[in-house]
């Protein structure tokens, strides 16, 4: 029997199980992966309200992933929230010594769907630390395999520039998987910018659908997934979408099943 391919997610943890890492390990579940964790945030939250957002120390981050690397094979990580970008700098860093070869998937959480901001990475604006951000944010692309903003977030990396203009500027450092359904027309089209200069279209399959807390979180885990079962990024992106869709379509509440 082959063993499931191993994969971490290091994300905040959600009570009510929409998002966060254990929607990203139930993802991993129900895609035949085995899915670890290490938790960078606690959060008090349920589907539609979200009211405080508790980081963990980073220093406490690094020993869960070290414990974890010591025992686990790990070829594939999926990150989720985390404090700032020179946090995430450091863990990604942190990572690549564990493994030089890890494949890491960031879906860039700015804001919970109920609207909570966790922080605002706008590399334009005139924070006295830009310099600092700014230099971290463009590590960090370096860094990733692959990006997955909605179209919300992708404009808030840079306020002093167009949706193509930012996206032409990341994907010339990493892939860029740009969600659809914050889009305001042709809601659910995604798109891949690769960082070859290649470019694909994801249109929707299913019209089912109901809006579900944390469903960039599962689209970004299921694509992880994708991966590390050994699919292409062009596959992987296509078959995480199809997941999703199936997620999105499996009920009419605000929390999507995976057992499907």
């Amino acid at each position: 029997m082959r063993n499931r391919p191993n994969i971490l997610t290091i994300a905040g943890f959600d009570p009510s199980s929409g998002a966060g890492l254990t929607a990203d390990i139930k993802t991993f579940e129900a895609l035949k992966c085995y899915g670890l964790a290490v938790c960078t945030a606690n959060t008090i939250q349920n589907d539609t309200d979200f009211e405080e957002c508790i980081w963990n120390d980073v220093e406490v981050i690094k020993s869960q992933i070290s414990i974890l690397f010591k025992k686990f094979n790990i070829d594939y990580v999926k990150i989720g929230i985390v404090e700032n970008w020179k946090v995430l700098n450091e863990i990604i860093d942190f990572l690549l010594e564990k493994n030089n070869d890890v494949k890491i998937v960031l879906d860039p959480v700015l804001k919970s769907s109920s609207d909570f901001d966790f922080h605002s990475p706008n590399v334009s604006s005139s924070n006295p630390d830009l310099n600092s951000i700014k230099n971290h944010f463009e590590e960090v692309l370096k860094k990733i395999y692959l990006l997955t903003p909605n179209y919300e977030e992708i404009e808030m990396f840079y306020t002093n520039k167009t949706i193509e203009e930012t996206v032409r500027h990341i994907s010339s450092k990493t892939n860029v998987f740009l969600k659809g359904g914050h889009r305001k027309e042709m809601l659910g089209k995604d798109e891949l910018f690769t960082n070859e200069g290649k470019y694909f279209v994801l249109n929707p399959k299913s019209k089912n659908i109901t809006e579900k807390h944390g469903s960039g979180c599962v689209v970004s885990s299921a694509i992880t997934a994708q991966f590390a079962l050994g699919f292409s990024l062009l596959k992987s992106c296509f078959r995480g979408k199809r997941y999703t869709e199936k997620v999105l379509s499996s009920n009419k509440t605000f929390l999507g099943y995976h057992n499907i």
